[in-house]
């Protein structure tokens, strides 16, 4: 359980707000039940990771000092996202090293921030054995948390106290779905390349349903899969670790 008189912060990002307000129930639900009370800052925003991968820094520090001015104070600060995650804690330090009122600050608020399925199993022992989903799960590892955060096993051990579940590994777990942000704008050719092959690994498993801890990157192969004929659910790891894979999966399709 988390340790007694701690602050918990919910950093929602932006995806999750306008696109799947679920994935943040259910993060709540999880962080509750390690013990946390969970608050919700109101002046959060989004992290500046669009701005930043398209080299607009000026803006990104921008939109990144009103997200570091929300979270002053918290003992944690945790998301539902490896990728907004790693935007904090791999890049705010370097995006305001030259900043003197910032620069402390952002090395502050990177040390407070951390990824959801790393929170619960590196500081909350969540160890939850009531929750179920029939299914044969994939899982995909998205870029930067893989890379910048190292999650890979964390979603994993949660995901072993869910009865019925069977985790089916992809081939290339770890390979990019194409998404990237604004990469999937400017260069979607390229994009539907990389999210293809992705989608060949999904569907070489005959999983039924597919799961990752970035709402962005989950957006992007399930869009492609439906485009495919592909009837393979998705959802964020959270949602099914909540008990709350219960609403149209992430694209839409029946539950």
């Amino acid at each position: 359980m988390l340790p007694e008189n701690k602050t918990v912060a919910l950093f929602v990002t932006c995806l999750v707000d306008a696109m799947r307000p679920n994935i943040g129930f259910a993060a709540i639900k999880l962080l509750s039940d390690i013990g946390a009370d969970v608050i919700v800052p109101d002046g959060q925003t989004c992290c500046g990771q669009p701005a930043l991968n398209s080299g607009a820094l000026d803006d990104a520090r921008k939109v990144a000092r009103t997200l570091i001015d929300a979270f002053v104070g918290y003992d944690y600060v945790v998301t539902p996202s490896g990728s907004c995650a790693g935007t904090v804690v791999a890049h705010y330090p370097e995006l305001f090293k030259d900043d003197k009122k910032y620069k402390p600050l952002a090395e502050n608020l990177a040390k407070r921030t951390h990824e959801l399925t790393t929170f619960l199993t590196d500081i909350g022992g969540w160890n939850k054995n009531d929750v179920s989903y029939n299914g044969d799960c994939a899982y995909h590892d998205s870029c930067s948390g893989l890379r910048e955060m190292g999650i890979k096993e964390q979603p994993r051990k949660l995901l072993q106290n869910v009865s019925g579940l069977n985790l089916k590994e992809l081939a290339e777990a770890g390979t990019c779905c194409g998404f990237g942000g604004l990469f999937s704008v400017k260069l979607g050719e390229v994009s539907t390349a990389i999210v293809d092959k992705k989608s060949d690994d999904i569907i070489a498993t005959k999983a039924d349903t597919l799961l990752g801890g970035d709402l962005g990157c989950l957006i992007n192969m399930a869009g492609r899969l439906s485009r495919r004929g592909e009837n393979i659910k998705v959802y964020h790891v959270a949602e099914v670790l909540a008990g709350m894979a219960n609403v149209a999966p992430i694209g839409g399709g029946e539950k």
